[in-house]
C-alpha cells in the first residue's frame, strides 16, 4: 500500500521525487506526455510537504515558478495556497511548491 504525503518524512519525500523524476522522464522520452504530466504534478504536490506552509503570507503576491506570472494568496488550506492568478478573476488552488519569491514593489 502507496503511503501518503502528508504520511513521509523528508527523506521519503525526497526518494519518491527522485524516483517521480525518473518515471517522467522515461514517459517523456516514451513519448508518453500524459504519463508525463501525471508524474510532474505529482512531484509537485509531494514538493509542497518539503515546504512550510507559514512562510507563505495571505494578502503577499507571489512570482509563480514558471518564471512569467503571479499569484495573490487569499488563504492557505494545508499545502495547498488559494487565490487568484494575475489577471484572473477565478479562485484557484495551487500547490505552494509552485510559489516562488514574493513579488516586490517597484
Amino acid at each position: 500500500m502507496e503511503k501518503r504525503f502528508s504520511d513521509m518524512d523528508e527523506y521519503e519525500l525526497k526518494l519518491e521525487i527522485a524516483m517521480l523524476n525518473e518515471k517522467a522522464k522515461k514517459a517523456e522520452q516514451l513519448g508518453n506526455s500524459n504519463e508525463y504530466a501525471v508524474y510532474e504534478r505529482r512531484k509537485t504536490l509531494a514538493q509542497a510537504y518539503l515546504m512550510n506552509p507559514a512562510e507563505i503570507e495571505p494578502g503577499q503576491v507571489y512570482h509563480m515558478t514558471d518564471g512569467e506570472s503571479f499569484f495573490e494568496v487569499s488563504y492557505l488550506n494545508g499545502r495547498f495556497a488559494w487565490g487568484y492568478r494575475a489577471g484572473e478573476r477565478e479562485l484557484v488552488g495551487v500547490p505552494i511548491s509552485l510559489l516562488g519569491d514574493k513579488k516586490t514593489a517597484n
